[in-house]
């Protein structure tokens, strides 16, 4: 699948994405951070979780999952095009991104990436960043959070986790959140590595507009600003 001239980085929009098991605070800590630090920011919302609390049907069967999985994987791309068409001059916070989907994928249908036209260097490509927040059903604590679509068990989510993570950290510039039996802890630590990306970001594009002018690839280019360690 082709981007289309809708999809492209033609405005130096910068896109971080939050990912991660279920349970580990991702979506907490995208509210915190954008409530600190305003306008700097737009979170696109988790897609999965607007259609199913939307009333997109949860079933067993395999086709189902199937269009289920495809509608989540579209309605993300339309969520960060919007957004970024909105807010040209923002960065972008992805509570999830499009790459999520391949987890949930029925195996026996055949590879996600395929199915959906793309592949998964091109996903990867989409986002400036990466911030992988870890399931705290790693340490075998409740993932609960009243959110009514959640419906993974402990042992679920860390096998999710597990896979997610695989797929993500072949991004060149990912950031590994580890759990922390203090969720304070965990979430203040998440919150300061947002500061330090968004910053260098922000930076890294002052400065390429500065020498260049706004350029369709600046997205591109500050990718490799920041390199994390797990």
């Amino acid at each position: 699948m082709s981007p289309s001239p809708l999809e492209e980085h033609s405005n130096g929009s910068l896109r971080i994405v939050l990912t991660g098991g279920p349970g580990g605070g991702k979506t907490t800590a995208a509210d915190l951070f954008r409530r600190e630090i305003g306008e700097r920011v737009v979170v696109v919302p988790e897609s999965a979780t607007l259609l199913f609390s939307g009333g997109l049907p949860r079933a067993d069967e395999v086709k189902a999952q199937c269009a289920a999985q495809n509608a989540i994987f579209h309605l993300q791309r339309s969520l960060e095009i919007i957004q970024t068409s909105l807010y040209p001059e923002r960065i972008l916070l992805c509570d999830r991104g499009t790459i999520d989907g391949a987890v949930y994928w029925p195996p026996e249908e055949g590879d996600f990436f395929e199915q959906m036209g793309t592949t998964l260097d091109e996903e990867l490509k989409r986002y400036d960043a990466v911030i992988f927040f870890e399931s705290a059903a790693i340490g075998d604590l409740s993932i609960e959070t009243g959110n009514p679509t959640r419906i993974e068990s402990n042992r679920e989510a860390v096998a999710l986790d597990r896979r997610l993570r695989k797929l993500w950290s072949k991004h060149p510039n990912y950031t590994f959140v580890p759990h922390n039996p203090s969720f304070f802890k965990k979430i203040t630590a998440g919150l300061a590595i947002m500061e330090s990306i968004v910053a260098q970001l922000e930076s890294a594009r002052a400065d390429d507009d500065d020498e260049n002018g706004p350029s369709d690839d600046t997205a591109t280019q500050v990718c490799e600003v920041f390199t994390g360690d797990e």
